[in-house]
């Protein structure tokens, strides 16, 4: 019953919905069948939405998890303060993503930002950057913010993985002769595929289905220009002139099968990994 209500029914009504034509005040007015479909890939807005998604999860994924490899390496080693350390790295992940947002939006402020502020007292730049209002700044600072976000849950994935690894199999490279970087190529890299497989994947369902990070930075300006695809499906439906729920429906079907394509893949590799060893 658990799962028929909060799983099966929403599905069911999404799926209703992407077929149905609405009225402006959300009265269903019958079934259109696939029209909405047809209809989101006349968009114009589409192609940029989904560039803007794939540029916002590959370079939030990528980055994340490379700078997490390496602090999930320091966090395992044994040194003065490690567990202080630790605990901090938790703040950002336990924080409501909404209120972390809003913290960047006054650091990236054009007038009192911190962040200007910096800039100008180190003489890195010569007047205030407008972070948020710029086309060619506000997305490399909303993926800033994702990467913030991110990195306190793919580092204790990566930090589980390396703490289950044998010592004594570290021992053996040695013994075998190996550098230092070859046994982290040959040794830590293969053992820690598992949770860095479940990271990158974990990581990507999340950061695609981040909507307050994005809608949080990106609210002040106008249009699509900078939206993903979920904050595009929301403004479809509620802020822009069209207010087209039947539309919005469809980009949420598409948007959840995307996520069930990931999930897809990561059992599969699952699966292929456990069947090789």
């Amino acid at each position: 019953m658990l799962i028929a209500a909060v799983v099966v029914y929403p599905a069911v009504a999404l799926s209703r919905a992407s077929l149905s034509r609405y009225s402006i005040t959300g009265l269903r007015q019958g079934s259109v069948g696939a029209a909405n479909y047809a209809r989101l890939l006349e968009q114009e807005a589409l192609p940029t939405v989904v560039a803007n998604t794939v540029l916002w999860v590959a370079a939030i994924v990528l980055v994340t998890v490379v700078v997490s490899l390496g602090l999930a390496q320091l966090l395992n080693e044994d040194f003065p303060g490690r567990r202080l350390v630790r605990w901090a790295l938790i703040v950002p992940w336990a924080a409501s993503v909404i209120v972390t947002s809003k913290l960047f939006v006054w650091i990236y402020d054009y007038y009192f930002g911190l962040l200007n502020h910096a800039l100008l007292s180190l003489r890195l730049v010569a007047a205030p950057v407008d972070w948020l209002g710029n086309d060619a700044t506000v997305m490399p600072a909303m993926i800033a913010v994702g990467i913030y976000v991110s990195l306190p849950f793919t580092t204790y994935v990566l930090l589980a993985g390396l703490s289950a690894i044998p010592g004594e199999v570290y021992e053996a490279a040695r013994v075998d002769g190996a550098s230092a970087w070859r046994a982290y190529r040959s040794v830590t890299l293969p053992l820690l595929r598992p949770a860095l497989l479940v990271a990158v994947v974990l990581n990507v369902i999340y950061i695609f289905n981040s909507f307050p990070i994005v809608w949080t930075l990106n609210d002040r300006n106008p249009g699509f220009a900078h939206d993903t695809m979920i904050t595009y499906m929301y403004k479809i439906a509620f802020k822009s002139s069209l207010r087209d729920i039947g539309l919005a429906a469809a980009l949420g079907v598409v948007n959840v099968l995307v996520i069930l394509l990931a999930v897809v893949l990561y059992l599969r590799t699952t699966s292929w990994r456990e069947a090789e060893a």
